[in-house]
């Protein structure tokens, strides 16, 4: 299949509205290789990716994209970040049984926060409540929300892809003719048949001309997608030095080294005390936050 690991934006000529369609595939896999999800979890997971990187895509930015799910019930933590070059990374967080159902069973209610950081520092964040069936119904009353644009989501994964349609309602003057009221809501209606199966397994092209096949759709080239870790051992060792010196003194007189793994990407960094006496010859950093990203 040519559309691997690739997002696509495609537009419609006539009215304004906009659409983009990424799959999930090495990227994806790259993800369940690390971390043992139980099938629910794996399934929010792979739809929470292939959302991030299609929210990335819709943004025009140097930076950051970070999903974030938080809630008090089984699934308590997930997290998906994408850079501005569609570089993902996610994980999930989960205790007892998770059971299949809605997103506001498995979370326990909670909320979902879109932040994204700048490379000139700025931030920005979006956060609305966890009381949706899924995370399409939470990212359509996020853009509801917070672009007041139009926005509808069909997302899916399993065990060897993720995948995900967006289709968004542009203002008039972005383009298109402003005669076809009936755009959005006919194209709305139409996506509305599509199927998991045809969203996993479909190209793309293929996909588009069965969903509208009356419709003037222009599909432009695919941008890459992949799965990267941001994690270094500068950033470990800044991790270490806002512990502070006697905390980490403590470790290495316990264990004899420190190891530190990254929970993005399971890769382990290790510390021996001669490293240690290292990173404390210089001045310590003032206290921050002690997580790794």
């Amino acid at each position: 299949m040519k559309d691997r690991d690739t997002l696509h934006r495609f537009l419609f000529e006539k009215f304004p509205v906009r659409g983009k369609l990424v799959h999930l595939d090495a990227s994806w896999r790259a993800v369940l290789e690390r971390h043992d999800y139980p099938p629910a979890v794996r399934a929010v997971l792979g739809e929470a990716m292939a959302a991030t990187a299609m929210l990335a895509a819709t943004l025009k930015f140097d930076g950051r994209l970070t999903l974030q799910m938080q809630g008090a019930g089984p699934l308590n933590l997930l997290l998906v970040q994408c850079s501005s070059e569609l570089a993902l990374r996610g994980l999930a967080r989960w205790r007892e049984d998770v059971p299949e159902g809605s997103l506001a069973q498995m979370t326990g209610g909670g909320r979902l926060s879109v932040t994204i950081e700048m490379s000139d520092e700025r931030r920005y964040q979006g956060i609305v409540p966890l009381d949706g069936a899924g995370i399409a119904e939470c990212l359509q009353a996020y853009f509801a929300q917070s672009e007041q644009m139009p926005t509808r989501l069909w997302l899916t994964a399993d065990d060897q892809r993720a995948v995900g349609m967006m289709l968004q309602k542009l203002p008039a003057e972005h383009g298109g003719e402003e005669g076809d009221a009936d755009g959005w809501p006919r194209v709305s209606m139409l996506a509305e048949t599509l199927t998991d199966r045809e969203l996993l397994n479909l190209e793309d092209e293929t996909l588009l001309r069965r969903l509208f096949c009356e419709e003037d759709v222009r599909l432009f080239s695919g941008s890459p997608v992949s799965f990267r870790c941001s994690c270094t051992r500068d950033r470990v060792e800044t991790v270490l030095k806002m512990l502070g010196r006697e905390e980490v003194a403590g470790i290495i007189a316990e264990k004899g080294s420190v190891e530190v793994c990254c929970e993005f990407c399971n890769k382990p960094y290790s510390f021996d005390p001669i490293d240690v006496e290292r990173l404390f010859l210089h001045k310590e950093p003032g206290l921050g936050t002690r997580t790794l990203h």
